[in-house]
């Protein structure tokens, strides 16, 4: 399996995490905003990845723009929801690839 598509699985499973109601928003807001801060790099370093495999990376960078925006009550609990879904597919689809190869 590539290093990416794990990236994605992790970056994901994250975001569900945080899109969890007012247990994601009090983690995040108890780190002091910390948390957004480490998923922006979390998605930057799976883009890199991604770039390097050739693989879809459009998860990625909507991940990097939730974690700039997810500062905003609802939003960030919409955006968080959006992105770890987009990013699970896309990492159970990444690993059907990686199996056939």
């Amino acid at each position: 399996m590539k290093l990416s598509t794990i990236l994605k699985w992790v970056t994901g499973g994250c975001e569900a995490l945080l899109a969890i109601p007012f247990i994601g928003g009090l983690f995040v807001v108890g780190s002091g905003w910390n948390a957004l801060l480490f998923m922006f790099v979390a998605h930057l370093i799976t883009l890199i990845f991604a770039v390097r495999d050739n693989r879809t990376y459009a998860g990625s960078v909507l991940g990097m723009i939730t974690s700039a925006l997810a500062w905003i009550p609802v939003l960030g609990w919409i955006l968080h929801s959006v992105t770890a879904i987009f990013l699970l597919i896309d990492a159970g689809r990444a690993t059907s690839l990686d199996k056939k190869a």
